[in-house]
């Protein structure tokens, strides 16, 4: 399986020959998202930044969280929509979730909420993980990195004439 930064690689390409700029909104993996895109090559030209929204105050006062569990499918896509709009990007991609060890909001360790939102969509899934907190983390980056490459794709072809 490719790694994060190989993704992100990809992605930056893709995303600054698009004029597709970039957000994301971050929980569990405390930053390492928007640090594996900042070190993608270009990245000051498509990667408007990202939000590290640890706490669930932040979640709801900042990024518009509804009064839900914060490692949730609407927390999730109310997250990936208010940084969107926040930094005024294309799309935005968001992360919530019970790294571990222990439970979060009656979600065993490992699992994952993501939600992508562009101008027309917001898209949310779940994945569960296993390993320990680092692995949890290095796989949600992954996985939020390669849904992103996706997402830029889908967006690239959208935007080419017919």
């Amino acid at each position: 399986m490719p790694h994060a930064d190989e993704y992100a690689h990809e992605l930056a390409e893709l995303a600054r020959q698009s004029e597709i700029t970039v957000a994301v909104a971050e929980s569990l993996t405390s930053g390492r998202l928007s640090a594996t895109l900042g070190a993608a090559p270009n990245s000051s030209e498509w990667f408007r930044g990202g939000l590290v929204a640890y706490s669930s105050e932040v979640k709801h006062t900042v990024l518009g969280v509804p009064d839900v569990p914060v490692v949730s499918q609407p927390a999730a896509e109310a997250m990936a929509t208010g940084v969107r709009g926040l930094l005024k990007a294309v799309v935005a991609v968001s992360v919530t979730g019970a790294g571990g060890p222990d439970p979060q909001d009656g979600q065993p360790p490992g699992s994952v909420w993501f939600a992508i939102a562009t101008e027309h969509e917001v898209r949310a899934w779940h994945r569960q993980f296993d390993g320990d907190p680092a692995d949890v983390v290095a796989q949600t980056v992954a996985c939020a990195t390669e849904s992103l490459l996706d997402t830029v794709r889908a967006l690239r072809s959208d935007r080419s004439p017919a």
